[in-house]
Parts: structure tokens; C-alpha cells; sequence
């Protein structure tokens, strides 16, 4: 973003928090880690361990259920970024984005992993 505003660009970040779209279907997902999981080595799914691969499934199920299908915020947020006579320098789009990333972002780094 910075790099660019010596060529007169205004670059502007949208973030947006889980929406449901292609990318985050839980399916697609669930079949995509499967796949990739049984490529593995023996010894790296050893590693990991059966509980990871569970456990992984379980968290896709459970980010499933909190995405937003609304995605005009998404696209409202975007409209904005480009219309805009005054654009902000970022958006975030969704209370996910808004309530939980955004402030996670300005935590110190330990804390932000430890959470």
C-alpha cells in the first residue's frame, strides 16, 4: 500500500471477516484436507496424529456455521474503497472482521497466538 502512493496510488485493504462463498464450503474443505491427508507419509500423519485430523474437521464444521451470507458487506465495503472522494485505508467487512480480527490485530503478538 505504501510502496504504491509514490506513483499517485491510493491503495485501500479490504478485510473481510467468514462469508459463505465456493472457498469456504465445508465440504469442499472437508474433502480438499481429506485428500491432501491421504497423500501424506506414514510418518508425518504419525506426527500429527488421527486427533488433529478430527479435531480439524470438527473447527470446519463449527466455521461453517459462523460465516455470513450476506455478502453485500463484503461488496458495500468495496463499492466504498473505489467510489469514495475520501476511501479509507482500510475495511473491514463483517462483525467477525469488525469485533474479533481487527482488535486482535493491535494485541501484542504473544498474546494474539496464546488466544
Amino acid at each position: 500500500r505504501l510502496e504504491m502512493r509514490n506513483f499517485g496510488v491510493k491503495v485501500c485493504v479490504v478485510e473481510p471477516g467468514y462469508f459463505k462463498t465456493t472457498i469456504t464450503n465445508v465440504e469442499n474443505l472437508e474433502k480438499n484436507f481429506y485428500s491432501a491427508w491421504e497423500k501424506l507419509p506414514e510418518e508425518i500423519k504419525a506426527s500429527y496424529g488421527e486427533n488433529y485430523l478430527k479435531e480439524f474437521a470438527a473447527m470446519l464444521k463449527v466455521l461453517g456455521k459462523t460465516c455470513s451470507s450476506n455478502l453485500s458487506l463484503v461488496t458495500n465495503s468495496m463499492e466504498h474503497a473505489l467510489t469514495s472522494l475520501h476511501p479509507r485505508t482500510r475495511y473491514s467487512a463483517g462483525w467477525d472482521a469488525k469485533l474479533l480480527y481487527l482488535p486482535l490485530s493491535y494485541l501484542p503478538s504473544a498474546l494474539s497466538d496464546a488466544l
